[in-house]
Formats: C-alpha cells, sequence, structure tokens
C-alpha cells in the first residue's frame, strides 16, 4: 500500500470477515421483511429494537429512498422506500469495479485507453479520472480512478479490456448482480450515465456494496481517500482524491467514523451515496438516493448530510 493510500486508513481495523452468498441472502431477506412490516427477525435484542426506533424518530433525511443494516447481523435499522426503483448514477461504477477486479488476473497491466472510448463520454459532459486518449494505464489506476473521482473514461476502458465492448462488460454486470441477489436491478452501462433502462432499489444497492467489501482489492481502493499512479505510457502518473471524502470536512462523527462509499448524482437520480461507517466497534451500511434532485454534483451535498445523520443517530 502506498503513502497516499494510508490517508484515510489512519483510522483502519482489523476488517471483520463475513459469510458468504448466504450472508447477502440474509440480509436481502431482512429488508424484505422490513419492508413488510417487521422491523427484525425474532433473535434480534431489545437494544437492536431500541436502536431501530430512535434512529426512526430522530431522521429527517433529505433523501427519497434510504436503508440503513448492521452488517454484522444483517438487522435492519432504518428504511425509507426501499423497495422503490431508483437510478443509481455512478453506484453502478461499484459492480463495474468488482467485475473487473474479479475478471483481470494481473492489476499492474497495463490497459489502453484507445481514442473511441472519449468522444461519448466528453458529449455525455460525464466526470473523468483526467487519463488521456491512446494512453496505456495499469488495470488498478484505472480502478482507483473508477472509484475516488468517479472516471467515466476508467470503466469504459476496464469495459473494453475485459470483455471488448461496453456491451458485452454490462451483460457480466447483469449476470453478476443476479448471482450475489440484486433481483431488482438492470445495468445499461458501466458509467451511470442516465438510461431509462438502468435502475436498481437502495437494498440492492446494498448488497451490492456488502459483497464487494468482502473482496480486499475493492475495500482497498474504496477506504482511500487519494491516490497517486504509476507512470503512464504518456506522463509520470497523475493524482486524484475521493468524491467522498474529499467533500467532507471529515470522516470522523461523534462515535465512528466513516469508511468509505461511492457517490452519485444525475438530475433524474438526484444525489446518491452507498456508503459504510465504523461507530463502536460495528459497521453500518448504508444506501441513500434521490436527495437534491435539483441541484448538481457540485451543490451541497445533502447525500453526505443524510449520512453523518444516519451514523450520528446511531451513535
Amino acid at each position: 500500500m502506498t503513502n497516499d493510500e494510508k490517508d484515510i486508513v489512519k483510522h483502519s481495523e482489523p476488517r471483520v470477515r463475513h459469510g458468504k452468498i448466504r450472508l447477502y441472502m440474509f440480509i436481502l431477506l431482512a429488508a424484505v421483511v422490513a419492508v413488510l412490516g417487521w422491523s427484525f427477525f425474532a433473535e434480534s435484542t431489545d437494544d437492536d429494537i431500541w436502536i431501530s426506533a430512535r434512529v426512526s424518530q430522530r431522521l429527517r433525511i433529505n433523501s427519497t429512498n434510504a436503508i440503513l443494516l448492521e452488517l454484522e447481523t444483517g438487522n435492519v435499522l432504518y428504511s425509507k422506500n426501499p423497495d422503490s426503483r431508483i437510478y443509481p448514477a455512478s453506484m453502478v461504477k461499484m459492480m463495474t469495479a468488482l467485475v473487473a477486479i474479479e475478471s483481470i488476473e494481473d492489476l499492474h497491466e497495463k490497459v489502453f485507453l484507445c481514442e473511441t472510448i472519449f468522444p461519448p463520454i466528453h458529449a455525455a459532459n460525464a466526470v473523468t479520472a483526467g487519463f488521456l486518449r491512446n494512453e496505456y494505464v495499469r488495470a488498478i489506476d484505472l480502478l482507483y480512478g473508477l472509484l475516488l473521482p468517479s472516471g467515466a473514461e476508467c470503466a469504459i476502458g476496464l469495459a473494453y479490456f475485459v470483455a471488448g465492448s461496453e456491451a458485452a462488460f454490462v451483460e457480466l454486470m447483469n449476470q453478476r448482480a443476479k448471482e450475489i441477489g440484486m433481483y431488482n436491478t438492470r445495468f445499461a452501462n458501466t458509467t451511470g450515465l442516465h438510461d431509462e433502462n438502468q435502475y436498481t432499489t437502495v437494498i440492492d444497492m446494498a448488497t451490492l456494496l456488502i459483497y464487494a467489501i468482502e473482496n480486499e482489492t475493492f475495500y482497498r481502493i474504496i477506504t482511500t481517500g487519494r491516490h497517486s499512479t504509476a507512470a503512464t505510457s504518456l506522463r509520470e502518473g497523475i493524482t486524484f482524491h475521493s468524491t467522498l471524502f474529499g467533500r467532507m470536512d471529515s470522516a470522523e462523527f461523534d462515535g465512528g467514523y466513516i469508511r468509505g462509499g461511492r457517490t452519485g448524482f444525475t438530475d433524474q437520480a438526484g444525489q446518491c451515496l452507498a456508503s459504510f461507517a465504523n461507530i463502536s466497534g460495528n459497521t453500518y451500511i448504508l444506501v441513500t438516493a434521490g436527495a437534491n434532485a435539483r441541484g448538481n454534483h457540485l451543490t451541497r451535498a445533502l447525500h453526505i448530510d443524510d449520512a453523518l445523520a444516519v451514523f450520528e443517530a446511531i451513535y
């Protein structure tokens, strides 16, 4: 791990290892049960119920959709329209990254960013990490560029490298989504740019985040605040920052700290955030969507305000 990658990891604790697919299915089922009106399964403690009630009573968030889970138990502590369809915006890039990580054997292999990647990205006014046309870049640096500054060129470059085209890579994304229990999700691109046929729910995004942070590479990247790349074929390298940590005064709050997350924004999706925090030794997963739909990615970060409010309410 480089010195840059250690900036955020100063709060790092040994990561809890969890079960495999059964745990994710359990959490998904817990969320569905919560939608039907039950707060927890029978084995939940009085403390769990008290925390859930307290969080629900205190919260008035900006986001139209939200779900909060305690990772270790799968308990749903708070939900707001959790099974309604949303547009995921750049939260999509979590699946793009996961499929790329699982598909590329050597993440230090160089990926060619062909010239044809860039005109559609620029035409859509998509955010980029700053890589150049016809540049050879390590796959691992493209992953940092994808999950930290949300670079669209990184998403499409990885897709071309893995599957030959973005469309073929999206098929892999949808296949992976079904395998991990994201049954109300359909991906249409790798970048999160708006598409009427690309949708999900906050439950499904929570399922994805829970699964993805089990991958050591994904976890390391998404908990990093700043990364400097190795030299590319065209220059010495570049440095970029996390869109989450870069919009926060501090990742710390009373009782804990935000470990990592992936932000997103489109006009149709509003501000979205999939994040996780450590509070009093436990890990909590939060996905929100639909905040500040009339704003843009530079206006007040209401999705981050919501995350801090939710996590502080737990403490």
